[in-house]
């Protein structure tokens, strides 16, 4: 126990990263694979070899931040963003701002951007996507994909979109021209302001009740009012009103 307090003080001074702020026993299963993996006997000596070795810090941060992810995932709320809330967003205003944080390897912004091309041409469709992991980042931007990924991509926009390479995918550079990508960190950093849309899904499971109260009050204070809020399938806000939100759909809340 003693050795892994010391391993997340040592690494929120190396990165400005919390680990105190995410669920400890899920980070520590996760954590102890992977140093167990690499043959270290305790995080003391895992943190030292993290510490002078870029890749492995890399390794770290891919297996703190949980990579997995797929477009159109839980298509059916994909279906209410495009028949519902962006007719009434777009109605209020053309030039939307949208931010899909912790984007991952960047599957949920090209997502966005696809359903959103059903209402804009792809020149008007402008989406920041963050994520805390540099390596998830630059997947994202190279946009090739394993078919798993594209299991629920509706077959137009799979044969519209994308280009099959052996047995990956790779998206098309005129989704990708939409997306700006940048490293961002939840817990530490800025939000923009005035945003329409902000996605973020799947990920505030791993936060402690803490960090979650942190991000939605900083997710409200981003969002313009009757900007939209879109959560994951399992992140249902059960006091929504705390920060300024009202449901306005399954998982979408609006701010008021």
């Amino acid at each position: 126990m003693q050795d892994y307090i010391k391993f997340v003080e040592s690494i929120k001074r190396k990165t400005g990263i919390d680990l105190a702020l995410y669920k400890e026993a899920q980070m520590k299963r996760r954590l102890t694979s992977l140093y167990e993996k690499k043959g270290y006997k305790n995080f003391i000596s895992f943190f030292e070899a993290i510490d002078k070795d870029r890749d492995l810090l890399n390794e770290f941060l891919d297996r703190m931040t949980i990579n997995v992810s797929e477009f159109y995932r839980n298509s059916k709320r994909w279906e209410v963003l495009q028949q519902k809330l962006f007719p009434k967003l777009l109605a209020e205003n053309k030039r939307l701002k949208i931010w899909s944080a912790a984007c991952s390897t960047g599957e949920e912004p090209y997502t966005t951007a696809m359903v959103l091309s059903n209402h804009l041409p792809l020149s008007q469709i402008s989406i920041i996507a963050t994520d805390i992991d540099e390596n998830a980042i630059q997947r994202a931007k190279v946009g090739i994909y394993p078919e798993r990924s594209l299991a629920e991509v509706p077959v137009e926009m799979k044969n519209k979109y994308f280009e099959k390479q052996t047995s990956f995918y790779k998206i098309d550079d005129i989704i990708k021209r939409t997306v700006t990508f940048k490293k961002h960190n939840l817990l530490m950093d800025t939000y923009e302001k005035n945003l329409d849309l902000i996605i973020c899904r799947n990920v505030m499971i791993y936060f402690t009740e803490e960090a979650k109260d942190q991000i939605y009050q900083s997710f409200s204070n981003s969002l313009r009012p009757g900007g939209i809020l879109f959560v994951g399938s399992t992140e249902q806000i059960f006091n929504p009103t705390k920060y300024g939100f009202e449901p306005e759909d399954t998982f979408f809340y609006r701010k008021k």
